[in-house]
Protein backbone atom coordinates (compact mmCIF):
# COMPACT_ATOMS: atom_id res chain seq x y z
CA UNK A 1 0.00 0.00 0.00
CA UNK A 2 2.66 2.39 0.84
CA UNK A 3 4.26 1.96 -2.41
CA UNK A 4 1.53 2.43 -3.96
CA UNK A 5 0.59 5.77 -3.05
CA UNK A 6 4.21 6.91 -2.92
CA UNK A 7 3.74 6.21 -6.86
CA UNK A 8 0.81 8.37 -7.22
CA UNK A 9 2.36 11.17 -5.40
CA UNK A 10 5.41 11.19 -8.08
CA UNK A 11 2.43 10.81 -11.12
CA UNK A 12 1.00 13.64 -9.21
CA UNK A 13 3.48 15.96 -8.50
CA UNK A 14 4.27 15.45 -12.45
CA UNK A 15 1.07 16.49 -13.47
CA UNK A 16 0.80 19.49 -10.98
CA UNK A 17 4.15 20.72 -12.27
CA UNK A 18 3.02 20.38 -16.05
CA UNK A 19 -0.71 22.23 -15.18
CA UNK A 20 1.36 25.10 -13.16
CA UNK A 21 4.14 26.01 -15.56
CA UNK A 22 3.54 28.95 -17.17
CA UNK A 23 5.76 28.49 -19.86
CA UNK A 24 4.81 29.98 -23.06
CA UNK A 25 6.91 28.18 -25.51
CA UNK A 26 5.16 26.76 -29.02
CA UNK A 27 6.29 23.22 -29.62
CA UNK A 28 5.78 21.47 -32.92
CA UNK A 29 4.31 18.30 -33.05
CA UNK A 30 6.29 15.50 -34.54
CA UNK A 31 5.00 12.26 -36.28
CA UNK A 32 6.89 9.35 -35.37
CA UNK A 33 9.16 9.21 -38.15
CA UNK A 34 10.26 12.73 -37.46
CA UNK A 35 8.87 13.88 -40.91
CA UNK A 36 9.90 17.38 -41.71
CA UNK A 37 13.18 17.72 -39.40
CA UNK A 38 16.01 17.84 -40.83
CA UNK A 39 18.80 16.11 -40.21
CA UNK A 40 22.56 17.41 -40.67
CA UNK A 41 23.64 14.43 -43.48
CA UNK A 42 21.24 12.56 -45.67
CA UNK A 43 19.36 9.57 -44.00
CA UNK A 44 18.94 6.49 -45.41
CA UNK A 45 17.52 3.45 -44.54
CA UNK A 46 18.38 -0.88 -44.04
CA UNK A 47 15.26 -2.70 -44.20
CA UNK A 48 14.70 -5.47 -41.64
CA UNK A 49 12.76 -8.70 -41.19
CA UNK A 50 12.39 -10.03 -38.21
CA UNK A 51 10.14 -10.57 -35.25
CA UNK A 52 7.50 -11.24 -37.88
CA UNK A 53 7.87 -7.58 -38.86
CA UNK A 54 9.37 -5.49 -42.06
CA UNK A 55 11.27 -2.29 -40.08
CA UNK A 56 12.80 0.73 -41.59
CA UNK A 57 16.05 1.43 -39.73
CA UNK A 58 17.60 4.80 -40.29
CA UNK A 59 21.31 6.21 -40.58
CA UNK A 60 23.45 8.53 -41.87
CA UNK A 61 26.49 6.89 -43.67
CA UNK A 62 29.03 10.20 -43.59
CA UNK A 63 32.57 9.54 -45.36
CA UNK A 64 35.37 12.30 -45.59
CA UNK A 65 37.05 13.52 -48.71
CA UNK A 66 40.25 12.37 -47.43
CA UNK A 67 39.36 8.46 -45.91
CA UNK A 68 42.10 7.14 -43.20
CA UNK A 69 40.80 3.83 -43.49
CA UNK A 70 39.54 3.48 -40.24
CA UNK A 71 35.36 4.06 -38.98
CA UNK A 72 33.55 5.19 -35.94
CA UNK A 73 30.16 3.87 -34.78
CA UNK A 74 27.73 6.07 -33.07
CA UNK A 75 24.94 4.98 -30.79
CA UNK A 76 22.90 7.66 -29.49
CA UNK A 77 21.11 8.18 -25.74
CA UNK A 78 17.15 7.23 -24.90
CA UNK A 79 15.89 10.61 -25.02
CA UNK A 80 18.33 11.95 -28.35
CA UNK A 81 18.41 10.30 -32.13
CA UNK A 82 21.31 10.49 -34.67
CA UNK A 83 21.11 14.35 -35.42
CA UNK A 84 22.66 15.72 -31.82
CA UNK A 85 26.00 13.92 -33.32
CA UNK A 86 26.35 16.53 -36.03
CA UNK A 87 29.59 18.36 -34.33
CA UNK A 88 31.32 15.02 -33.75
CA UNK A 89 30.59 13.67 -37.31
CA UNK A 90 31.90 17.33 -38.31
CA UNK A 91 35.06 17.19 -36.66
CA UNK A 92 35.44 12.98 -37.15
CA UNK A 93 35.13 13.30 -41.03
CA UNK A 94 37.70 16.00 -41.67
CA UNK A 95 39.95 13.89 -39.67
CA UNK A 96 39.52 10.96 -42.03
CA UNK A 97 37.29 8.97 -40.29
CA UNK A 98 34.05 7.58 -42.00
CA UNK A 99 31.12 7.72 -39.77
CA UNK A 100 27.74 5.41 -39.30
CA UNK A 101 25.23 6.84 -37.25
CA UNK A 102 21.85 4.87 -37.29
CA UNK A 103 18.85 5.78 -35.14
CA UNK A 104 17.82 2.33 -33.55
CA UNK A 105 14.41 0.96 -34.25
CA UNK A 106 12.00 2.51 -32.10
CA UNK A 107 14.14 5.72 -31.98
CA UNK A 108 14.76 8.76 -34.18
CA UNK A 109 13.13 8.63 -38.06
CA UNK A 110 13.15 5.04 -37.67
CA UNK A 111 10.26 2.61 -37.13
CA UNK A 112 8.25 2.32 -33.83
CA UNK A 113 7.00 -1.14 -33.65
CA UNK A 114 3.58 -1.60 -31.93
CA UNK A 115 5.16 -5.32 -30.80
CA UNK A 116 8.10 -5.49 -30.50
CA UNK A 117 10.36 -7.49 -28.05
CA UNK A 118 13.03 -5.15 -27.31
CA UNK A 119 16.89 -5.87 -25.97
CA UNK A 120 20.22 -4.39 -26.36
CA UNK A 121 20.86 -7.76 -28.46
CA UNK A 122 18.51 -7.43 -31.15
CA UNK A 123 19.28 -3.97 -31.39
CA UNK A 124 22.86 -4.72 -31.61
CA UNK A 125 22.26 -7.24 -34.28
CA UNK A 126 20.61 -5.00 -36.31
CA UNK A 127 24.04 -2.74 -35.94
CA UNK A 128 25.63 -5.46 -37.36
CA UNK A 129 23.07 -5.99 -40.09
CA UNK A 130 24.21 -2.33 -41.41
CA UNK A 131 27.72 -2.94 -40.81
CA UNK A 132 27.63 -6.01 -43.25
CA UNK A 133 25.56 -3.95 -45.47
CA UNK A 134 28.03 -1.36 -45.51
CA UNK A 135 30.98 -3.74 -45.88
CA UNK A 136 32.51 -2.50 -42.67
CA UNK A 137 34.26 -5.07 -41.10
CA UNK A 138 35.99 -3.43 -38.19
CA UNK A 139 35.26 -0.10 -36.22
CA UNK A 140 35.71 2.02 -33.30
CA UNK A 141 32.47 2.18 -31.41
CA UNK A 142 31.21 5.26 -29.32
CA UNK A 143 27.80 5.36 -27.30
CA UNK A 144 26.45 7.86 -25.05
CA UNK A 145 23.59 7.44 -22.25
CA UNK A 146 21.34 4.49 -22.97
CA UNK A 147 23.93 3.93 -26.60
CA UNK A 148 26.54 3.36 -23.67
CA UNK A 149 24.64 0.09 -22.68
CA UNK A 150 24.20 -0.64 -26.24
CA UNK A 151 27.56 -0.34 -27.28
CA UNK A 152 28.93 -2.70 -24.51
CA UNK A 153 26.67 -5.34 -25.49
CA UNK A 154 27.90 -4.80 -29.18
CA UNK A 155 31.32 -4.83 -28.13
CA UNK A 156 30.67 -8.02 -26.02
CA UNK A 157 28.51 -10.25 -29.05
CA UNK A 158 30.95 -8.76 -31.73
CA UNK A 159 34.24 -8.22 -29.94
CA UNK A 160 36.09 -8.77 -33.85
CA UNK A 161 34.17 -5.72 -35.11
CA UNK A 162 34.70 -3.56 -32.41
CA UNK A 163 38.55 -2.34 -33.08
CA UNK A 164 37.99 -0.01 -29.41
CA UNK A 165 35.02 0.95 -27.35
CA UNK A 166 33.89 4.41 -26.08
CA UNK A 167 31.80 5.10 -23.52
CA UNK A 168 30.50 8.86 -22.98
CA UNK A 169 28.20 9.50 -19.65
CA UNK A 170 26.69 5.78 -20.23
CA UNK A 171 23.63 5.53 -18.60
CA UNK A 172 24.01 1.61 -16.38
CA UNK A 173 26.93 1.68 -14.83
CA UNK A 174 24.87 0.84 -11.57
CA UNK A 175 21.85 -2.12 -11.75
CA UNK A 176 18.84 -0.08 -11.80
CA UNK A 177 16.18 -2.72 -11.08
CA UNK A 178 18.51 -3.49 -8.01
CA UNK A 179 17.37 -0.11 -6.58
CA UNK A 180 13.85 0.99 -7.46
CA UNK A 181 10.84 -1.20 -7.50
CA UNK A 182 9.97 -3.37 -10.35
CA UNK A 183 7.07 -1.02 -12.47
CA UNK A 184 5.94 -3.02 -15.26
CA UNK A 185 5.46 -1.61 -19.04
CA UNK A 186 1.53 -0.65 -18.66
CA UNK A 187 2.84 2.01 -15.52
CA UNK A 188 6.19 3.56 -17.61
CA UNK A 189 3.14 3.93 -20.51
CA UNK A 190 1.11 5.73 -18.33
CA UNK A 191 3.86 7.43 -17.28
CA UNK A 192 5.26 8.78 -20.49
CA UNK A 193 1.78 9.64 -21.63
CA UNK A 194 1.40 12.35 -19.03
CA UNK A 195 4.60 14.10 -20.34
CA UNK A 196 4.71 17.71 -21.83
CA UNK A 197 7.11 20.03 -22.79
CA UNK A 198 7.25 21.42 -19.16
CA UNK A 199 8.15 17.54 -17.67
CA UNK A 200 10.43 17.25 -20.32
CA UNK A 201 12.84 20.83 -19.92
CA UNK A 202 12.82 19.95 -16.14
CA UNK A 203 13.77 16.82 -16.78
CA UNK A 204 16.88 17.65 -18.57
CA UNK A 205 17.80 20.79 -17.02
CA UNK A 206 18.12 18.99 -13.41
CA UNK A 207 19.55 16.40 -14.39
CA UNK A 208 21.66 16.76 -17.45
CA UNK A 209 22.84 20.59 -17.21
CA UNK A 210 22.62 20.78 -13.01
CA UNK A 211 19.82 23.71 -13.63
CA UNK A 212 21.29 25.73 -15.96
CA UNK A 213 19.66 26.22 -18.97
CA UNK A 214 21.39 27.07 -22.71
CA UNK A 215 18.91 27.61 -25.74
CA UNK A 216 21.17 24.90 -27.56
CA UNK A 217 19.21 22.75 -25.40
CA UNK A 218 16.65 23.64 -26.56
CA UNK A 219 15.86 21.76 -30.29
CA UNK A 220 16.58 18.12 -27.51
CA UNK A 221 13.38 19.04 -25.80
CA UNK A 222 11.45 19.87 -28.48
CA UNK A 223 11.69 16.93 -30.22
CA UNK A 224 10.13 15.21 -27.32
CA UNK A 225 7.42 17.53 -26.39
CA UNK A 226 6.44 17.61 -30.11
CA UNK A 227 5.99 13.88 -30.34
CA UNK A 228 4.41 13.93 -27.03
CA UNK A 229 1.68 16.38 -28.58
CA UNK A 230 1.80 14.88 -32.06
CA UNK A 231 -0.86 12.47 -34.29
CA UNK A 232 1.70 9.50 -32.51
CA UNK A 233 2.10 10.05 -29.28
CA UNK A 234 0.13 7.05 -28.25
CA UNK A 235 3.20 4.89 -30.52
CA UNK A 236 6.01 6.98 -28.75
CA UNK A 237 4.82 6.44 -25.62
CA UNK A 238 4.39 2.63 -26.18
CA UNK A 239 8.14 2.19 -27.34
CA UNK A 240 9.55 4.85 -25.05
CA UNK A 241 7.41 2.13 -21.77
CA UNK A 242 9.35 -0.80 -24.21
CA UNK A 243 12.68 0.85 -23.75
CA UNK A 244 12.90 1.46 -20.12
CA UNK A 245 11.55 -2.13 -19.60
CA UNK A 246 15.06 -2.97 -21.76
CA UNK A 247 17.29 -0.70 -19.33
CA UNK A 248 15.81 -1.79 -16.23
CA UNK A 249 15.56 -5.74 -16.87
CA UNK A 250 19.17 -5.35 -19.37
CA UNK A 251 21.98 -4.21 -17.27
CA UNK A 252 25.53 -4.73 -18.61
CA UNK A 253 26.97 -3.43 -15.26
CA UNK A 254 27.89 -7.41 -14.62
CA UNK A 255 29.70 -8.12 -17.82
CA UNK A 256 32.07 -5.28 -18.52
CA UNK A 257 34.94 -7.62 -16.70
CA UNK A 258 34.47 -10.00 -20.18
CA UNK A 259 35.31 -6.84 -22.66
CA UNK A 260 38.28 -6.89 -24.45
CA UNK A 261 38.86 -4.14 -26.53
CA UNK A 262 40.44 -0.93 -25.33
CA UNK A 263 37.75 1.12 -23.59
CA UNK A 264 38.23 4.73 -22.78
CA UNK A 265 35.34 6.13 -20.41
CA UNK A 266 34.48 10.07 -21.19
CA UNK A 267 32.76 11.32 -18.11
CA UNK A 268 31.14 14.79 -16.86
CA UNK A 269 31.09 14.38 -13.45
CA UNK A 270 27.92 16.76 -12.92
CA UNK A 271 25.64 14.01 -14.49
CA UNK A 272 22.76 12.74 -11.62
CA UNK A 273 21.00 11.12 -14.50
CA UNK A 274 19.62 7.26 -13.15
CA UNK A 275 16.81 5.83 -14.49
CA UNK A 276 14.12 5.34 -11.73
CA UNK A 277 15.74 7.75 -8.87
CA UNK A 278 12.41 9.50 -8.30
CA UNK A 279 10.71 6.31 -7.50
CA UNK A 280 13.00 5.72 -4.33
CA UNK A 281 13.58 7.04 -0.51
CA UNK A 282 15.54 10.20 -0.80
CA UNK A 283 18.22 7.72 1.28
CA UNK A 284 18.59 5.91 -1.58
CA UNK A 285 17.90 8.67 -4.30
CA UNK A 286 20.75 10.14 -3.41
CA UNK A 287 23.16 7.33 -3.81
CA UNK A 288 22.52 6.93 -7.78
CA UNK A 289 23.70 8.81 -10.69
CA UNK A 290 27.34 9.97 -8.86
CA UNK A 291 28.87 9.53 -12.22
CA UNK A 292 31.61 11.59 -10.21
CA UNK A 293 31.81 7.98 -8.41
CA UNK A 294 30.70 5.83 -10.78
CA UNK A 295 33.34 6.74 -13.63
CA UNK A 296 36.12 5.65 -11.15
CA UNK A 297 34.25 2.69 -10.32
CA UNK A 298 33.46 1.63 -13.56
CA UNK A 299 37.33 2.13 -14.55
CA UNK A 300 38.51 -0.70 -11.87
CA UNK A 301 35.78 -2.90 -13.86
CA UNK A 302 37.42 -2.80 -17.07
CA UNK A 303 40.44 -4.30 -18.20
CA UNK A 304 42.02 -2.37 -20.50
CA UNK A 305 40.55 0.96 -19.52
CA UNK A 306 41.14 4.51 -19.20
CA UNK A 307 38.65 7.34 -17.50
CA UNK A 308 39.10 10.83 -18.77
CA UNK A 309 36.48 13.03 -16.12
CA UNK A 310 35.09 16.53 -17.63
CA UNK A 311 34.51 18.56 -14.39
CA UNK A 312 31.90 21.02 -13.95
CA UNK A 313 30.09 18.68 -17.36
CA UNK A 314 26.59 17.09 -17.17
CA UNK A 315 25.31 14.39 -19.05
CA UNK A 316 25.79 15.17 -22.77
CA UNK A 317 29.71 16.44 -22.63
CA UNK A 318 29.41 16.08 -26.65
CA UNK A 319 26.97 19.33 -26.62
CA UNK A 320 28.13 21.14 -23.22
CA UNK A 321 31.72 20.90 -23.45
CA UNK A 322 32.80 19.98 -26.97
CA UNK A 323 36.27 20.47 -27.20
CA UNK A 324 36.91 18.82 -23.45
CA UNK A 325 35.01 15.91 -25.18
CA UNK A 326 36.60 15.91 -29.19
CA UNK A 327 40.36 16.05 -28.02
CA UNK A 328 40.62 12.87 -25.30
CA UNK A 329 38.25 11.07 -28.23
CA UNK A 330 40.81 12.12 -31.03
CA UNK A 331 43.63 10.97 -29.16
CA UNK A 332 42.31 7.81 -28.30
CA UNK A 333 41.05 6.94 -31.75
CA UNK A 334 44.29 7.69 -33.20
CA UNK A 335 46.48 5.06 -31.32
Amino acid sequence: MKRTLVLLCVLFSTILFAQTDSTSVTVKSLDAKLTGYEYPYPVLYLILKEQKGVYNMAYMDVKPKNYNGRNVLLFHGKNFNGAYWKSTIDTLTAQGYRVIAPDQIGFGKSDKPENFQYSFAQLAQNTRALLMTLEIEKTAVLGHSMGGMLATRFALMYPEVTDRLVLENPIGLEDYQAKIPYLNVDWWYQNELNKDYAIIKKYQKDNYYGGVWKADYDPYVNILAGWAQGKDKELIAWNNALTYDMILTQPVVHEFKDLKCPVLLIIGTRDRTAIGKALVKKEVKESMGQYNKLGRETRTKIPNSKLVEIENVGHIPHLEAFKKFMDPLLNFLAK
